[in-house]
C-alpha cells in the first residue's frame, strides 16, 4: 500500500520518501498515536534515527505529511476535473471519490486522523487548510468553466460533501450513493447566486 501510494513501480524513492510514504501508512492503520520517528523508521525499513534527520519534530513529520499528500494529489485532480459538461464533472468526481475510498482509502484514514487531531493543534490545522487551499485552486476552475454563479462556493459544497461521505465510508464502515449525492451537490452548486 505505501508503494502504492507514493511511488510508481520501479521508481527510485528517497529515503525521505519512504519515511514520508510510511507515516501516511501508519496514520491510515493505526491512528495518530502511532506517528513516532521509531515507528516510522520501522515501517519504512530505514536506519533508526532517519525520520529524525528529515523532520526534526512530531510537528514537521506531519507537516511534512500533509504537504506529501497534497502535492502526490494535485497532480491527478486537476487533469481528472478538466471537464466540458455537469455529467463529465460528475462523473469525474464519482470516480476520484471511489479512487480515495479505495485503493487510496489509508490515505483517506489518514487525512481524517489528521483532521481530528487538528482540533487539538493549530499549526496542524494551519498545514491542513493550506493544503485543502491548494486543492481547492484545483477544483474551483472546473465550477468556473461550466458557468457556476460562485465557484468558490460550489469548490466549498464539494469539499463538504466528500468530508461527509469520508467519514461514512472510512470511519463508520458505511455505504453511501456517491453518485447520487454528487449529481444533487454539483446541480446545487452549479445554480447557486453569487453572493450580493
Amino acid at each position: 500500500m505505501i508503494g502504492h501510494y507514493v511511488y510508481s513501480a520501479g521508481m527510485e524513492v528517497s529515503r525521505r520518501g519512504r519515511a514520508l510514504a510510511a507515516a501516511i501508512d501508519l496514520l491510515g492503520t493505526q491512528g495518530v498515536r502511532a506517528l513516532t520517528h521509531a515507528r516510522v523508521d520501522e515501517r519504512a525499513g530505514l536506519p533508526r534515527g532517519s525520520t529524525s534527520n528529515y523532520f526534526r519534530t512530531r510537528a514537521a513529520l506531519v507537516e511534512g505529511v500533509v504537504e506529501e499528500m497534497v502535492a502526490r494529489e494535485l497532480p491527478v485532480v486537476g487533469p481528472a476535473l478538466a471537464v466540458s459538461d455537469e455529467a463529465e464533472l460528475v462523473e469525474a468526481l464519482v470516480a476520484l471519490f471511489e479512487v480515495l475510498t479505495g485503493p487510496q482509502r489509508v490515505v483517506t484514514a489518514a487525512r481524517l486522523a489528521l483532521y481530528v487531531e487538528a482540533g487539538h493543534d493549530e499549526a496542524l490545522g494551519a498545514a491542513l487548510a493550506r493544503g485543502r487551499a491548494r486543492m481547492a485552486e484545483a477544483v474551483t476552475p472546473a465550477f468556473a468553466a461550466l458557468g457556476a454563479p460562485d465557484p468558490d462556493f460550489a469548490t466549498l459544497v464539494v469539499a463538504a460533501l466528500f468530508e461527509g461521505m469520508f467519514l461514512h465510508v472510512v470511519a463508520r464502515h458505511a455505504r453511501v450513493d456517491a453518485r447520487r449525492l454528487v449529481e444533487g451537490a454539483v446541480r446545487m452548486a452549479l445554480a447557486a447566486p453569487a453572493p450580493d
